[in-house]
């Protein structure tokens, strides 16, 4: 069988210096940590700023990672973008690395598209990369893309490309849209929650697992409810989880969750954003700290 992700991945924070470049030492640090936690890699993601990364600094970055010896079978890197030649680029250079597989979002740009357009985008990398190898997540995120993919369409796909389009994450929000896309049992099709909040009904519907933000930082947590999602303190755990995620989501959550980083490694370089998004003011970060410690939250073994 080849090879299919479940559990939980998350969408690794994408660390960046003083002068806005992408950190490679942090970042290979932030995969191994993570890794330790038993959480897999969606790197460029959109919590990973993925959309605010070039091409170039991406396979760079991918590099570096397989370079370091991060198992690149672990790694489901975004590759969907707006420009089709971007996606194919991005898609063969992780392809040829080895990945698990690539989260491709559709081209976002364009509101209103029909099926048969966002059909023939996936169908053209699909076809241009060309590779037995290749094994394909879809993104649905229409809270932010404003660009979703229907069932019909995702029926589709997995038809007519079976063996590569393999999966989904489902950051719709909405749990009946989820459920749906469960119910329609696409052999061996693999549906991931956006969140933790929806990963107990996920797997009890016959769900993946999630791929998730706040798996960046309580990742061994998430894991735990994922391995015992049939035990009896299950809903415990769920409602401990969102206890967390609530903290998260009542702050921008992308400098949040740096902010996070940042506090539990001591190393302050971690908050730094690439414009348009701002990291959190001191004020803002030390409530966040506070009512997360309040919670008993921590990032165990985390390190500068």
């Amino acid at each position: 069988m080849p090879h299919r992700f479940s559990g939980v991945l998350t969408p690794v924070v994408t660390p960046f210096s003083d002068d806005l470049k992408p950190s490679p030492e942090r970042l290979i640090a932030q995969c191994r940590w993570l890794l330790s936690q038993n959480v897999n890699l969606a790197v460029f993601g959109t919590n990973s700023e993925a959309n605010s990364l070039s091409v170039d600094e991406k396979i760079e970055l991918m590099e570096v990672l397989v370079d370091a010896g991060i198992d690149p079978l672990a790694m489901m890197p975004g590759t969907g973008c707006c420009a089709l030649t971007d996606s194919v680029r991005l898609t063969a250079k992780a392809v040829e690395l080895g990945v698990g597989g690539t989260l491709m979002l559709p081209p976002f740009y364009y509101k209103g598209v029909p099926d048969d357009g966002l059909y023939r985008n996936f169908a053209e990398v699909i076809e241009r990369v060309g590779s037995s190898d290749l094994r394909v997540y879809l993104y649905h995120i229409p809270p932010v893309a404003q660009v979703g993919l229907s069932h019909d369409l995702i029926e589709r796909l997995v038809t007519d490309y079976p063996g590569t389009v393999v999966g989904i994450k489902d950051s719709s929000g909405d749990w009946e849209n989820t459920k749906g896309m469960l119910d329609r049992q696409w052999d061996d099709f693999h549906v991931f929650a956006g969140s933790e909040t929806f990963l107990l009904q996920t797997m009890q519907a016959g769900g993946a697992g999630c791929i998730s933000a706040t798996a960046n930082v309580n990742p061994a947590a998430i894991h735990t409810l994922y391995e015992n999602w049939q035990s009896e303190t299950a809903e415990q755990k769920q409602a401990e989880l969102d206890s967390i995620r609530a903290i998260f989501q009542s702050f921008p959550m992308i400098p949040a969750l740096k902010a996070a980083v940042a506090h539990w490694s001591g190393d302050e370089t971690w908050c730094m954003t690439r414009p348009p998004l701002q990291p959190l003011e001191n004020e803002t970060r030390r409530d966040l700290i506070a009512r997360l410690e309040a919670a008993g939250f921590g990032m165990s073994g985390l390190q500068a």
